[in-house]
């Protein structure tokens, strides 16, 4: 039984079959304070859709092709009832049970089967994705199937919800992904969004900001509203725009929403912005008429591929009013409307109309199927509205007489193949707005080759011809990493310099690379170059002035030698063992001369011979001075009374001596080589932009072993020497080898820390230093004043006075 006033569809047509339809004649209502004392009035619709009656008008024009088709269910005649839901998805519902149930006042006993016909075998519509959610759900436990030619919610793809559904539009699955992707493509990261606030703006948007989060693309503000919303709420989403510092805005919405914004937006002169659209307004030529103020101009977005019915356009100039007496204007019925130029008589959404027009057909091919149409149907056959349903989404491919090449798809979830049009805003003369196609969007290719822009130039907000500029930050540069700004967006961030030994060669990289040890980052910060290579060389000044002392004691070594060589008979050389004096000579040349090993790129060989060669050769030079310190204690000795001691150490003992105390540090030098010999290595630790050359010292207990050697013998031959510096000879040879070798010592006990601490090539130059200075000490002490008697007082080179006998007379 019904309950309520019974519903009369706006077109009506009888047939053997009937197909329902219903669209929003009227985009809004009145309002109105229901008291519940008496029964509510029915709904009063106002704000005339001339859009949606061309959608009926497209299903009006198939269903009378389809009728004179002797191909397409011959002998059955389709009839409609398609009712105005004015918007208003509660009318929706309404008028669906109507489409279902049929308008019976009174449930009178009759001895009809309980079970009959639906009262339509489909239900087209509803253009908007909420009211069609609604329907959807309402007949959906009657398999009643519903084909609608506009709804894009993805929700509606749920076969578990929406089991009869259908729709010959692509679902917003794949045109939020496609938005992302437009966005991401010319570089926008930092946009705005504004979405319808029912079923078509809220899933389409989260899709949207779903994937728009997976290609970093950062959202500075999310606002919905609908066309009814009072004008508070729609001032509080103008200000949340105009404080905004993002200069693309993601539109979702319809074009009945786009147009209330357009109004409001027009008020506050917001121009400027770059509007990315769906294919709800993106289009809509009603849209481009309304925007006097041009707040869309160059505004790009996806729309249904571009289509053409033959004969449509023809079908809707010939509608006729109707002459009746609510009309306010009096018509004959005779008007025609082909030179007349408004919203209904324009044709530029053929492509929806086309979507109307293939979900008839579907539904007609469905029945031609079910009814095994031949030349003839079988009338009396009863049709099952699940079969109705099933049979629609099973033709899969269906080529229409008046499509060229158009085919209709369904897939298992009811949705089409997912095809867009790039469509860009292109203003002209007079305020005439072209909708250019710019390119391509197909789901049904790879990742990569899904967004097609063709090479076309484009118009941008304000007329540009430079693609807008919409980030929350500039893109960081090489050199430079990205540092998050606290409690903002993963777009908005700060571009820090890389530290010291860091790069990036990529622009806005999140971490800075560091080189490898040999190399150090350029002033960019943008690349690795090697590291420079430090060592002391011969031709640095420093180098230069090392080697030149070198040089210089190895003559001034050789210079001492050939005097003393020249006057070798003299007494002051024979006094103290002349054969020592030339052995320590020799070896004194080595030290000079071993300094040079210090000089120059490290080897392996070099690295191995200047620790080894230093040791020895300071060995055999402390081994024969103190070989002559031994030799002035054991003569003092031998002049005391009943001492025998000069036998047990002549010539052959002193050069045993030195021999044996030489090849102990041989040995030394040998297990450091064998066991863990120096090699050449690269300090990297000292300086941070440059590789100190240097040999490492491979065992360092094998190092100090032989400095610690020499040490010890130094320290020994100046206590010897120091115990005698005060025996009774006239030329003591003792005191200049106690003051040698306390010069040696204090070189070497200095040279310890300056060696520790001296950075790189300079640790080097203290070795060096060290090596020249004991060597200088040891010449200059010990020989110098020889030589001076020798040169300059040639009248004390005699035996008397070596024995201090004529001092006296001198």
């Amino acid at each position: 039984m019904q309950r309520g006033d019974p519903e009369s569809p706006q077109l009506f047509k009888h047939g053997d079959i009937i197909l329902g339809g219903t669209f929003s004649f009227h985009s809004r209502w009145k309002d109105r304070q229901e008291t519940y004392m008496h029964k509510p009035l029915p709904l009063e619709c106002t704000s005339l859709n001339f859009r949606d009656f061309q959608f009926a008008q497209s299903m009006l024009f198939a269903i009378e092709e389809i009728n004179n088709s002797t191909d397409l269910l011959p002998g059955v005649s389709l009839g409609y009832k398609i009712y105005d839901t004015c918007g208003s998805i509660a009318r929706s519902v309404r008028v669906a049970l109507t489409l279902t149930n049929g308008n019976e006042i009174v449930s009178a006993p009759s001895e009809e089967p309980c079970t009959k016909p639906a009262q339509v075998q489909a239900i087209m519509g509803e253009t908007s994705s909420s009211p069609t959610t609604a329907i959807a759900t309402v007949i959906g436990p009657f398999h009643i199937p519903m084909i609608s030619h506009f709804a894009t919610c993805a929700c509606l793809s749920d076969k578990s919800k929406y089991p009869s559904f259908l729709r010959t539009i692509p679902s917003d699955y794949y045109q939020s992904r496609a938005l992302a992707q437009l966005v991401k493509h010319f570089g926008w990261t930092w946009v705005g969004a504004i979405r319808a606030n029912n079923d078509y703006g809220n899933n389409g948007m989260a899709t949207f900001i779903e994937i728009a989060q997976q290609l970093d693309i950062c959202l500075e503000y999310s606002v919905s509203f609908f066309r009814t919303d009072p004008s508070d709420k729609i001032q509080k989403m103008i200000e949340i725009i105009k404080a905004s510092t993002s200069r693309v805005i993601v539109a979702f919405l319809s074009h009945m929403d786009m147009d209330v914004l357009i109004h409001e937006l027009s008020h506050h002169n917001l121009i400027g912005y770059q509007w990315v659209g769906s294919e709800g307004w993106i289009f809509d030529s009603q849209t481009a008429a309304t925007d006097k103020y041009h707040i869309l101009d160059g505004a790009i977005g996806l729309s249904i591929p571009k289509a053409h019915v033959s004969g449509l356009k023809a079908f809707m100039m010939n509608v006729k009013p109707l002459n009746s007496s609510n009309n306010k204007i009096d018509c004959t019925g005779q008007e025609d409307l082909t030179g007349v130029q408004n919203s209904f008589t324009d044709m530029s959404l053929m492509p929806i109309f086309n979507n109307v027009y293939k979900g008839v057909y579907a539904v007609a091919h469905a029945l031609h199927s079910m009814l095994s149409c031949n030349k003839t149907c079988t009338k009396d056959l009863q049709l099952d509205p699940i079969t109705v349903s099933s049979m629609a989404i099973k033709i899969l491919t269906l080529t229409l007489s008046n499509i060229e090449k158009d085919i209709v798809y369904f897939n298992e979830n009811g949705d089409p193949a997912a095809k867009y049009e790039i469509i860009n805003w292109q203003p002209r003369e007079k305020g005439i707005v072209d909708f250019v196609s710019v390119g391509l969007y197909d789901a049904s290719l790879s990742a990569d080759k899904q967004l097609n822009l063709q090479n076309t130039s484009l118009i941008w907000a304000q007329n540009s011809q430079q693609v807008p500029v919409s980030v929350c930050s500039e893109k960081c540069p090489p050199g430079t990493r990205k540092v998050l700004q606290k409690g903002k967006p993963v777009c908005c961030y700060d571009c820090i310099r890389c530290a010291e030994g860091e790069i990036s060669n990529i622009t806005d990289s999140v971490t800075c690379t560091r080189c490898p040890p040999e190399f150090w980052s350029n002033n960019r910060r943008d690349a690795c170059i090697k590291k420079e290579a430090v060592f002391l060389s011969f031709e640095e000044i420093m180098g230069a002035l090392l080697t030149t002392a070198s040089l210089f004691g190895t003559c001034m070594t050789a210079l001492v030698a050939y005097i003393f060589f020249r006057n070798r008979k003299t007494p002051i050389v024979r006094a103290n063992n002349s054969e020592l004096s030339f052995l320590l000579l020799f070896s004194l040349t080595l030290c000079f001369l071993c300094s040079l090993t210090f000089i120059g790129r490290p080897s392996e060989w070099s690295c191995m011979l200047r620790h080894t060669a230093f040791g020895i050769t300071f060995v055999l030079c402390i081994s024969c001075v103190l070989g002559k310190t031994m030799v002035v204690l054991m003569a003092f000795r031998a002049t005391l009374p009943g001492s025998n001691v000069m036998k047990w150490f002549g010539p052959a003992q002193q050069r045993l001596s030195v021999l044996g105390v030489t090849l102990i540090q041989i040995i030394i030098c040998i297990l450091w080589l064998i066991i863990s010999p120096p090699f050449p290595s690269m300090n990297f630790k000292e300086f941070k932009d440059k590789i100190i050359l240097e040999c490492a010292l491979g065992s360092a207990v094998g190092f100090w072993a032989v400095l610690g050697y020499i040490g010890l013998l130094a320290v020994l031959c100046f206590i010897c020497a120091f115990l005698a510096r005060k025996l009774p000879d006239n030329f003591n040879e003792a005191k200049f080898i106690t003051f040698s070798m306390l010069i040696f010592c204090a070189v070497w006990i200095t040279f310890i820390p300056a060696y520790v601490s001296s950075p790189g090539k300079f640790s080097v130059a203290v070795e060096i230093f060290a090596i020249l200075a004991s060597s200088f000490g040891l010449l200059i002490c010990i020989f110098i004043p020889k030589c001076y008697i020798i040169l300059l007082r040639p009248e004390k080179n005699t035996k008397k006075n070596m024995m201090g006998k004529g001092s006296k007379n001198l």
